[in-house]
């Protein structure tokens, strides 16, 4: 089985993702870290070189590689990855998607203090954050909703998010 995570920046999708890999026994696939792997550079360093439309190319090939392969996995998608080229249905046909869903609020808390590494991020003050984050939200929410399945992150460890993710998947019995 293949699996995605989705949700915004900070949403938890690669910790989650861990946690669940090893539930499952299945390989634990980071986009951004494939991407750093397979270009020799900082997801901050494409963003600044390359500007967010090559970037955005980058991460649609490599996603494309990844659901190609034919091992089972745990993929930890990019925040905006669902929102660009037809990356929604190329996650939805070939994996079980899973959105994890945060508030503005909740965003905002978890990464005002991750803002240097964060490209989106980092030209905003701390005042600014509230509104961009929730205007991005906005804008990527109805990708995100295309999700097959929703776990609602608030309040919950990682412990907790991936045991209810990995109630929720069709597993074979």
């Amino acid at each position: 089985m293949k699996i995605s995570l989705i949700g915004y920046m900070g949403s938890g999708k690669s910790t989650v993702g861990k946690e669940l890999s090893q539930l499952l026994a299945y390989k634990f696939i980071d986009l951004d870290t494939y991407l750093v792997s397979k270009y020799g550079k900082s997801i901050q360093e494409l963003f600044k070189t390359e500007g967010e439309i090559k970037f955005r190319k980058y991460e649609h090939e490599s996603l494309k590689e990844i659901i190609e392969s034919e091992e089972s996995f745990i993929l930890a998608l990019g925040g905006g990855t669902p929102a660009y080229y037809n990356n929604m249905d190329l996650i939805n046909q070939n994996t079980h998607s899973i959105y994890l869903r945060l508030t503005p609020k909740e965003l905002i808390e978890r990464l005002k203090n991750e803002k240097s590494t964060r490209p989106l991020l980092a030209h905003l003050n701390e005042a600014e954050m509230p509104e961009f984050i929730a205007k991005h939200l906005f804008e990527r929410r109805n990708f995100y909703e295309q999700a097959k399945s929703v776990v609602e992150v608030k309040k919950k460890d990682t412990e907790e998010i991936s045991k209810e993710i990995f109630s929720m998947l069709p597993l074979p019995k």
